[in-house]
């Protein structure tokens, strides 16, 4: 994942192109995706995708980023999941292999397809050009495993931290809670206690 910004070696024209459909997407962007760009490099673009609902994913928001190179658009960019995701044509230092990035690149395609086709890949997987050959194979032969471990891996990287339902409580009302509140609270905290012990013991495994 080089971070060595190409904007040098592109045409002013590319630019143009580029920094137009960028500004596009943020000002328009798909549903569940959103882009950010830097000023400072034009070819280093990173978008944030929602997980799609009904599947392993949902929930999740997976950060990711596209580098444009030197010779963009007739070749590819290169696509990098920055969140890590358990994902059959993602590899372990998080490149997606998808064929628009690949043979079926062509110089019209934009930002936008190509970003709409990696949230695409999370509804879709491809076992067939899989870069992560054990996620691969679950997804074709035990697919409940495959699925609780895509979930695990959401709810590890990338979920959005919660925040505390006590934060709100002045330090006085927290000191004097009793009564059915204090046990509930006591068990909501068993209970997430509890699943975090159930984590570390699939992570060991792992």
């Amino acid at each position: 994942m080089s971070s060595c910004s190409n904007v040098e070696n592109l045409s002013p024209q590319v630019i143009r192109q580029v920094a137009r459909e960028l500004g596009e997407l943020c000002s328009d962007p798909p549903e569940g995706i959103k882009v950010f760009t830097s000023d400072e490099d034009i070819t280093d673009i990173r978008a944030q995708i929602e997980g799609p609902a009904g599947t392993p994913y949902a929930g999740g928001l997976f950060r990711m980023k596209l580098v444009l190179g030197k010779n963009f658009p007739s070749e590819p960019p290169k696509g990098f999941f920055v969140t890590r995701i358990f994902h059959p044509n993602v590899a372990s230092n998080g490149e997606i292999c998808v064929n628009t990035l690949k043979k079926d690149w062509k110089p019209e395609l934009g930002i936008k397809h190509i970003l709409l086709t990696v949230k695409c890949l999370l509804i879709v997987p491809n076992p067939e050009s899989a870069l992560n050959e054990e996620a691969g194979k679950l997804l074709l032969e035990q697919y409940e495993d495959y699925s609780m471990r895509a979930k695990l891996y959401t709810d590890i990287h990338a979920k959005p931290p919660k925040a505390s339902t006590d934060s709100g409580l002045s330090s006085p009302l927290k000191g004097n809670i009793e009564g059915p509140m204090a046990k509930k609270h006591a068990g909501d905290k068993k209970l997430v206690d509890k699943k975090k012990k159930e984590k570390k013991k699939v992570l060991k495994r792992l």
